[in-house]
């Protein structure tokens, strides 16, 4: 089985081949803890050298298979999995992280990711500069005591690609760890370990479960003692992903790769479309020239992925009737299902913020964000195009 071929890796990487009872697919292991046969055995895996499961919050026989198959579809040695994306990067940010140390992160990134740092964080003396995401900008922000650089790469919700080469080298010049949030492209279109990146993670909420019906989070590495600390604390805080969950995920991961197919064909279809409407001032994909990082883009990633942000040409009352004149798309956070879904965006994510501080984000009150599903995409089109008829 090649390494690189996706679509064979999305259905039996990680997996052993004969599974328990003989099942074709892996069993839920409905376990808190479990059982040793004798006080040897037991002494043996506190050593280290008899590997197994000892309690649920370290770790479950259902939950190692998805690891393993994530380590396998991220070009990784070990993945660990959390209870949600979020999860995830805050017990990563905890282990990594300490009183005194700097971190950098950039301004696109997930509003609740910016909201840990700069309000939970920094209760703990631990400091951060916000910067653009762009190589230049993150160098500049470096100091003696910065210890983690965190980017999405596509960021949310204007999907600005970072140049991972020139990410990598700034970190690797002033020793810090580097971290790409990937969920915006999943394993799929970008393998940020690739280019030497030390850390991924993703909402496995988003494509990789991609059916709207699980929350979960992945940190996925090298096996180093950066991953050994993070898998520390998660035994800690007791974050990891359950059993029925981990099941799931490994179902939803079977269709992988035809889902990301469908959604980067549709995403891209739909963005040029949009793109020469009269009705839309400006698009934000990666996949069009007119995007600042296109060049950039189609070097790095395989697909543009299913996610389209777009302004509609009026204000926050007209981009308002717009949303709720479509009628495949549900008005809902979130993305990387086979339903589309559709939000606009300052009162989804940044309801609690007056114009002024939106405006100050750069959320403009006539964003969309279009989350595209697997549907017919002359379906989605038509659809758009009815609603915007009507404004």
């Amino acid at each position: 089985m090649e390494e690189n071929n996706i679509e064979t890796q999305a259905v039996h990487g990680g997996e052993q081949r004969f599974k328990y009872g003989n099942s074709i697919t892996n069993p839920i292991f409905q376990a808190s803890t479990y059982v040793f046969k004798d006080t040897e055995e037991l002494c043996s895996y506190m050593e280290g050298t008899l590997p197994r499961e000892e309690y649920g919050r370290y770790g479950n026989p259902t939950l190692d298979v998805v690891e393993s198959k994530l380590a396998h579809l991220d070009g990784g040695e070990e993945a660990f999995l959390f209870s949600s994306g979020m999860n995830a990067i805050c017990t990563t940010l905890f282990a990594l992280l300490e009183n005194g140390s700097h971190m950098i992160i950039t301004n696109n990134s997930y509003r609740r990711t910016r909201q840990f740092i700069m309000e939970i964080l920094s209760k703990f003396g631990i400091e951060y500069s916000l910067v653009d995401p762009d190589h230049e900008a993150i160098e500049k922000a470096i100091r003696p005591n910065t210890k983690l650089i965190i980017s999405e790469s596509p960021t949310n919700p204007y999907l600005r690609v970072l140049d991972l080469v020139k990410f990598v080298a700034v970190a690797k010049k002033h020793h810090v760890i580097s971290m790409i949030d990937s969920t915006l492209s999943s394993p799929y279109n970008q393998r940020p370990l690739d280019y030497g990146v030390d850390l991924v993670t993703h909402s496995a909420t988003k494509y990789l479960g991609g059916h709207n019906d699980l929350l979960a989070g992945v940190i996925v590495g090298n096996k180093s003692p950066i991953m050994d600390e993070i898998k520390l604390y998660r035994g800690i805080l007791g974050g990891i992903l359950d059993a029925n969950t981990s099941y799931l995920l490994i179902r939803g991961l079977k269709t992988f790769a035809l889902r990301l197919k469908q959604q980067n064909k549709n995403g891209l279809a739909l963005a040029k479309h949009l793109e020469a409407h009269p009705k839309i001032v400006r698009v934000h994909y990666p996949g069009l020239e007119s995007h600042p990082d296109y060049i950039i883009a189609k070097e790095q990633l395989r697909g543009f992925g299913g996610l389209v942000s777009f302004e509609i040409d009026g204000d926050l009352k007209k981009t308002s009737q717009f949303i709720d004149q479509v009628k495949i798309p549900s008005i809902a956070p979130s993305l990387g299902g086979v339903e589309s879904l559709i939000e606009q965006v300052c009162l989804v994510s940044y309801y609690d913020q007056t114009t002024e501080q939106r405006r100050e984000l750069g959320i403009k009150e006539n964003l969309v964000r279009y989350a595209v599903g697997i549907e017919n995409v002359k379906d989605l089109i038509d659809d758009i195009d009815q609603a915007l008829r009507k404004i």
